[in-house]
């Protein structure tokens, strides 16, 4: 899978792109073979804002595209890891509905096609 990190308010270390590269390896096992090498993602963390007064608050955002639709998540912690930990548990979850939510169209077509046909041959399935 190819990723794009963008920052905001904060400087990207080899740190910060090392847990991302992690984190990302995770999402790997839900991408089938043949999709991952047209998968893009693309990676945006920073800072909300500059002006907080008891801390900071810190932003992560992803954006996937599989298969010409795009899936997004995005999370707000109090520290920048948590909310790259966070955002990374959202889009296995986000990743899996879509998974789901594609088998289940397969299969509800397959049910009404077999309808159609059991119309046609009086009811009987010989």
């Amino acid at each position: 899978m190819k990723h794009n990190i963008k920052t905001t308010n904060i400087f990207l270390t080899p740190s910060i792109t090392d847990y991302v590269d992690k984190r990302l390896s995770h999402l790997d096992k839900f991408i089938s073979p043949e999709e991952k090498e047209t998968v893009m993602c693309y990676v945006e963390i920073g800072k909300t804002t500059n002006h907080h007064k008891t801390g900071d608050i810190f932003r992560a955002e992803l954006n996937l595209h599989i298969g010409g639709e795009a899936l997004r998540a995005e999370l707000e912690k109090d520290d920048l890891y948590a909310a790259i930990d966070g955002v990374g548990d959202e889009m296995a979850r986000e990743i899996k509905s879509h998974k789901t939510k594609k088998t289940g169209l397969v299969k509800r077509s397959g049910a009404k096609l077999k309808a159609f046909v059991k119309s046609f041959t009086g009811g009987s399935e010989e």
